[in-house]
């Protein structure tokens, strides 16, 4: 199953604590807590969207396919369509970071409320 269709980004996402999944501007949006870590865009050309680090984002827009994610005016977060060069444990790793470089803005006391355990 593939993360650029709904049941795979779904499948994948749904195991990590605190994961909800809400259909916003026109997509398919994964959150931690209330906040969104990743989206799915269900158009022609499928599009993840996540927050990366400073250096991952770097690297990333000078692939093919990856792009500074158009509408997240903050720094840091890309889109990365289907037909990119990452291989699907990558994506995996990618969307993973995401959550949980969003999930460690939240408070200590809803990570913990969702139990969400940051520690390596």
């Amino acid at each position: 199953m593939s993360l650029f269709e709904r049941n795979g980004f779904d499948k994948s996402l749904s195991e990590w604590p605190g994961v909800t999944f809400v259909d916003q501007w026109d997509s398919h949006v994964a959150k931690v807590g209330p906040k969104v870590f990743a989206v799915l865009g269900e158009r022609d050309n499928w599009r993840l969207v996540l927050k990366c680090s400073e250096e991952s984002f770097e690297i990333l827009t000078a692939l093919d396919g990856i792009a500074q994610a158009p509408y997240f005016a903050r720094r840091k977060w890309i889109s990365i369509s289907d037909h990119s060069p990452l291989e699907a444990d990558d994506l995996q790793h990618y969307l993973r970071r995401s959550y949980e470089l969003v999930a460690a803005g939240l408070t200590r006391k809803l990570r913990a409320e969702l139990g969400i355990d940051l520690r390596p």
